[in-house]
């Protein structure tokens, strides 16, 4: 792209404003950089309050400061305050941010409208579960562009929860549905999805309450995104192409720009002090790294449960046990947030069986974690970064998804793309034999292969100057934001 004129006027200036999750912040700045180094965007990147201070403390108080024409602004989550070092309530923040949020970005666009210093606001980017930002654009009448920070088929299926309400497959009659079966029930009717089973839609279906906040949250933002201007999603062509292609026969849907794998993309941005703008809100420890250089290609599990995802001090215990039990070397990433409600500690039998072919650490540089030539498995949650960045370093999976979309991208990962082999039922027997057949068994190597044959297709998409996402941000950029 040619070099912008560097005149008050003519830079384009984009807000960017992730949902305010680790999982949503992490792909939006990916994109924001992108934007500022490929289509010469001055970026204003809006964390909420207690983000910006979260980030502050892992990354160091002057560590946002690197870049005249990257700012970074507040606003608040309409929470109450908290020093709480993990990830906030998921419904009461949906909640709070759409129905608190507005005017307080209303009054932050004014203000930068109003800054001598900075261009005036020409677009934004905002999550898809942040579309109460679509009234602020449309007041200023310029476009808004939504980035589902989900898989295509994990949105895919939040598009069909008006349906599966409508056809009263949602809410649930009792909750005994769980447990009976119910969830094994398959769907033919999902755009772009041959079948589906229930238990592999988005697990905020699995309510007995007509007035659940999350579905209808869920419902009411897919419903808002029709009034977008273009909806981005960090996937490619080559992995989701039925579902990216059955987007356009849902009436009144934006067009849909496929853009990832976007830490691909990154690739090529020489930029330095961008490049040094992080977005971890935990604390990265980089012994992990280290201790890896020691290990051979191949030999490590590597285990991270992401940002969000809770267990019981027993589940805990059942995975420890599972992957002592299966000999083989493993790093595992545990959060101090990871049990549910109490300090995670594991046993000290285990600590002690492990203690030389097991390194714990509670947060690290993920992707160059899963790049490194010692990680032979991934044993993960299936949130939609973790997954791609799975899919990026050729690297197969144990899946055992927490909630949301988890499940779609587990379904997918296990039947589409056949890297994965799925957790039913996280007991330490089961466990270990997943984590053998991963390492060491048939199946763990015909998954390594197709591993590696989609992280060529991610790598295709990503390049200049035919890949399908490199040509899809070009147009974004030109068709859309410009």
């Amino acid at each position: 792209m040619g070099s912008l004129d560097t005149t008050k006027k003519t830079i384009p200036h984009v807000v960017c404003i992730p949902y305010p999750a680790q999982g949503h912040i992490n792909p939006m700045l990916k994109l924001a950089k992108l934007l500022h180094f490929k289509g010469g965007f001055h970026v204003t990147f809006v964390n909420t309050e207690f983000n910006h201070k979260r980030l502050l403390k892992a990354r160091g108080p002057n560590s946002l400061n690197g870049l005249s024409s990257f700012r970074f602004e507040t606003i608040p989550d309409g929470l109450p305050e908290s020093d709480v070092d993990a990830t906030q309530d998921i419904p009461s923040l949906c909640e709070s941010t759409s129905k608190t949020c507005l005017p307080h970005f209303k009054n932050l666009l004014s203000k930068l409208n109003n800054a001598i210093d900075t261009p005036p606001v020409t677009c934004i980017v905002s999550d898809g579960a942040m579309t109460f930002t679509l009234d602020a654009a449309e007041e200023l009448n310029i476009p808004e562009v939504l980035f589902w920070t989900t898989s295509a088929c994990g949105i895919m299926c939040y598009m069909q929860y008006r349906h599966l309400v409508e056809k009263g497959l949602t809410p649930f009659k009792e909750s005994s549905f769980m447990t009976n079966g119910y969830l094994e029930t398959t769907i033919n009717w999902v755009p772009g999805i041959k079948e589906i089973r229930l238990k592999d839609i988005p697990s905020f279906i699995r309510t007995t309450d007509p007035n659940d906040l999350m579905t209808n949250f869920l419902i009411g933002e897919c419903q808002r995104a029709q009034k977008s201007s273009a909806i981005i999603l960090n996937t490619f062509d080559n992995l989701e192409h039925n579902v990216l292609e059955a987007f356009s026969s849902i009436n009144n849907l934006p067009p849909v720009y496929s853009i990832g794998p976007l830490n691909l993309l990154l690739k090529d941005v020489t930029h330095k002090e961008l490049n040094s703008i992080g977005s971890n809100l935990w604390k990265e420890e980089t012994e992990c790294l280290e201790w890896l250089n020691k290990k051979e290609a191949n030999t490590v599990v590597y285990v991270n449960f992401g940002s969000i995802t809770v267990m019981t001090s027993e589940q805990m215990i059942e995975f420890a046990w599972g992957l002592a039990n299966s000999k083989k070397t493993f790093l595992w990433i545990i959060r101090p947030d990871l049990v549910a409600g109490e300090n995670a500690v594991l046993p000290q039998k285990f600590l002690d069986e492990t203690k030389n072919r097991g390194l714990l650490s509670s947060w690290c540089a993920q992707e160059e974690v899963l790049n490194h030539s010692a990680i032979g498995g991934f044993l993960t949650h299936n949130g939609w970064n973790s997954t791609l960045e799975s899919v990026c370093s050729g690297v197969p999976m144990i899946c055992w998804p927490f909630f949301a979309e988890q499940q779609t991208n587990c379904r997918f990962c296990c039947n589409e793309w056949e890297i994965g082999l799925e957790i039913e039922d996280a007991k330490r027997d089961k466990i270990e034999d997943l984590v053998r057949e991963l390492m060491d068994g048939e199946k763990g190597k015909e998954m390594k292969q197709k591993a590696l044959e989609w992280k060529k297709l991610a790598q295709n998409a990503s390049s200049g100057p035919h890949g399908s996402s490199f040509v899809n941000l070009e147009n974004l950029i030109c068709d859309v934001l410009l």
